[in-house]
Protein backbone atom coordinates (compact mmCIF):
# COMPACT_ATOMS: atom_id res chain seq x y z
CA UNK A 1 0.00 0.00 0.00
CA UNK A 2 1.55 3.23 -0.74
CA UNK A 3 1.76 5.73 1.95
CA UNK A 4 0.59 9.93 3.24
CA UNK A 5 3.28 12.17 3.27
CA UNK A 6 2.60 14.83 6.12
CA UNK A 7 4.54 17.92 6.00
CA UNK A 8 4.28 20.85 8.69
CA UNK A 9 6.13 23.88 8.61
CA UNK A 10 6.55 24.17 12.27
CA UNK A 11 6.54 21.97 14.80
CA UNK A 12 4.30 24.27 16.61
CA UNK A 13 1.61 22.86 13.84
CA UNK A 14 2.18 19.31 15.50
CA UNK A 15 -0.99 19.00 17.97
CA UNK A 16 -3.35 19.78 14.53
CA UNK A 17 -1.22 17.30 12.49
CA UNK A 18 -1.59 14.93 15.23
CA UNK A 19 -5.48 14.79 14.66
CA UNK A 20 -4.47 13.34 10.84
CA UNK A 21 -1.95 11.59 11.93
CA UNK A 22 -4.50 9.75 15.00
CA UNK A 23 -6.80 9.00 11.48
CA UNK A 24 -4.30 7.39 9.27
CA UNK A 25 -3.16 5.07 11.91
CA UNK A 26 -6.93 4.04 13.18
CA UNK A 27 -7.35 3.04 9.06
CA UNK A 28 -4.16 1.37 9.24
CA UNK A 29 -2.20 3.65 6.62
CA UNK A 30 1.70 4.27 6.35
CA UNK A 31 2.85 7.89 6.86
CA UNK A 32 6.05 9.40 7.41
CA UNK A 33 5.80 13.55 9.25
CA UNK A 34 8.67 16.07 8.52
CA UNK A 35 8.83 19.45 9.23
CA UNK A 36 9.81 21.03 6.20
CA UNK A 37 9.48 25.34 5.82
CA UNK A 38 8.65 26.84 2.40
CA UNK A 39 10.38 29.78 3.10
CA UNK A 40 13.13 28.24 5.86
CA UNK A 41 13.90 25.20 4.34
CA UNK A 42 13.24 25.55 0.69
CA UNK A 43 15.51 22.65 -0.27
CA UNK A 44 14.34 20.27 1.71
CA UNK A 45 10.90 21.06 0.93
CA UNK A 46 11.18 20.89 -2.71
CA UNK A 47 13.71 17.95 -2.94
CA UNK A 48 11.33 15.96 -0.79
CA UNK A 49 8.09 16.83 -2.97
CA UNK A 50 10.04 16.12 -5.90
CA UNK A 51 10.42 12.88 -4.74
CA UNK A 52 7.58 11.74 -3.28
CA UNK A 53 5.91 9.34 -5.96
CA UNK A 54 9.40 7.43 -6.61
CA UNK A 55 9.19 7.03 -2.75
CA UNK A 56 6.19 5.59 -2.61
CA UNK A 57 3.56 8.36 -1.56
CA UNK A 58 0.19 8.71 -2.93
CA UNK A 59 -0.51 11.98 -1.69
CA UNK A 60 0.78 14.52 0.71
CA UNK A 61 -0.76 16.73 3.45
CA UNK A 62 0.80 19.59 3.98
CA UNK A 63 0.37 22.12 7.29
CA UNK A 64 1.29 25.44 7.99
CA UNK A 65 0.04 28.91 9.47
CA UNK A 66 0.70 32.54 8.75
CA UNK A 67 1.73 33.15 5.20
CA UNK A 68 1.17 29.15 4.50
CA UNK A 69 3.05 29.18 1.39
CA UNK A 70 3.92 25.35 2.06
CA UNK A 71 0.94 23.32 0.31
CA UNK A 72 1.71 25.35 -3.17
CA UNK A 73 5.33 24.95 -2.90
CA UNK A 74 4.85 21.39 -1.95
CA UNK A 75 2.13 21.16 -4.94
CA UNK A 76 4.72 23.23 -7.41
CA UNK A 77 6.87 20.27 -7.42
CA UNK A 78 4.69 17.39 -7.78
CA UNK A 79 1.93 16.04 -9.40
CA UNK A 80 0.22 13.68 -6.75
CA UNK A 81 -2.87 15.05 -4.71
CA UNK A 82 -1.63 18.08 -2.14
CA UNK A 83 -4.44 18.53 0.52
CA UNK A 84 -3.59 21.85 2.38
CA UNK A 85 -4.66 22.17 6.05
CA UNK A 86 -4.52 25.72 7.10
CA UNK A 87 -3.32 26.57 10.97
CA UNK A 88 -4.65 29.05 13.07
CA UNK A 89 -2.16 31.23 14.81
CA UNK A 90 -2.28 34.48 16.22
CA UNK A 91 -2.58 36.43 13.53
CA UNK A 92 -5.92 36.39 11.74
CA UNK A 93 -7.81 33.55 13.54
CA UNK A 94 -6.00 31.32 10.74
CA UNK A 95 -7.71 33.43 7.77
CA UNK A 96 -4.42 34.43 6.02
CA UNK A 97 -3.35 30.96 6.30
CA UNK A 98 -6.67 29.48 5.05
CA UNK A 99 -6.58 32.26 1.70
CA UNK A 100 -2.73 31.52 1.12
CA UNK A 101 -3.60 27.74 0.89
CA UNK A 102 -6.79 28.12 -0.85
CA UNK A 103 -5.85 30.40 -3.31
CA UNK A 104 -3.55 28.83 -5.85
CA UNK A 105 -2.73 30.03 -9.44
CA UNK A 106 -4.34 27.75 -12.28
CA UNK A 107 -2.11 24.48 -13.32
CA UNK A 108 -0.76 23.62 -9.73
CA UNK A 109 -4.42 23.05 -7.56
CA UNK A 110 -4.14 22.23 -3.70
CA UNK A 111 -7.19 20.59 -1.74
CA UNK A 112 -7.40 22.82 0.68
CA UNK A 113 -9.72 21.90 4.24
CA UNK A 114 -11.27 24.14 6.54
CA UNK A 115 -8.45 26.19 9.29
CA UNK A 116 -6.90 22.83 11.31
CA UNK A 117 -9.23 20.50 9.44
CA UNK A 118 -6.74 17.45 10.20
CA UNK A 119 -8.94 14.81 10.37
CA UNK A 120 -10.64 15.53 7.28
CA UNK A 121 -7.27 15.92 4.97
CA UNK A 122 -6.67 12.36 6.18
CA UNK A 123 -10.07 11.16 5.58
CA UNK A 124 -9.68 13.01 1.58
CA UNK A 125 -5.90 11.14 1.53
CA UNK A 126 -7.84 7.82 2.53
CA UNK A 127 -10.52 8.27 0.20
CA UNK A 128 -8.10 8.77 -2.53
CA UNK A 129 -5.78 5.23 -1.48
CA UNK A 130 -9.42 3.82 -1.78
CA UNK A 131 -9.51 4.16 -5.31
CA UNK A 132 -7.02 1.38 -5.80
CA UNK A 133 -7.47 0.17 -1.93
CA UNK A 134 -10.57 -1.86 -1.35
CA UNK A 135 -9.89 -2.59 2.15
CA UNK A 136 -9.94 1.01 2.51
CA UNK A 137 -12.98 1.84 0.95
CA UNK A 138 -14.41 -1.05 2.88
CA UNK A 139 -13.65 0.96 6.05
CA UNK A 140 -14.54 4.39 4.90
CA UNK A 141 -18.48 2.52 3.86
CA UNK A 142 -18.45 1.34 7.05
CA UNK A 143 -17.53 4.69 9.35
CA UNK A 144 -19.96 6.35 6.76
CA UNK A 145 -22.64 4.11 7.89
CA UNK A 146 -21.83 4.50 11.67
CA UNK A 147 -22.23 8.31 11.65
CA UNK A 148 -25.44 7.76 9.85
CA UNK A 149 -26.58 5.37 12.31
CA UNK A 150 -25.37 7.74 15.64
CA UNK A 151 -27.54 10.82 14.59
CA UNK A 152 -30.57 8.39 13.26
CA UNK A 153 -30.15 7.09 16.73
CA UNK A 154 -29.93 11.06 18.19
CA UNK A 155 -33.17 11.82 16.16
CA UNK A 156 -35.34 9.06 17.76
CA UNK A 157 -33.92 10.13 20.82
CA UNK A 158 -35.14 13.49 20.44
CA UNK A 159 -37.94 14.90 22.85
CA UNK A 160 -38.50 18.23 21.84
Amino acid sequence: MKKIGIVMGSDSDLPIVEKAVDVLKEYGVPYEVHIYSAHRTPEQARAFSMNARKNGFAAIIAAAGKAAHLAGAIAANTTLPVIGIPIKSSTLDGLDALLSTVQMPSGIPVATVAIDGAANAALIALQILAVEEKEIADKLEKAREAARETILAKDSALNI
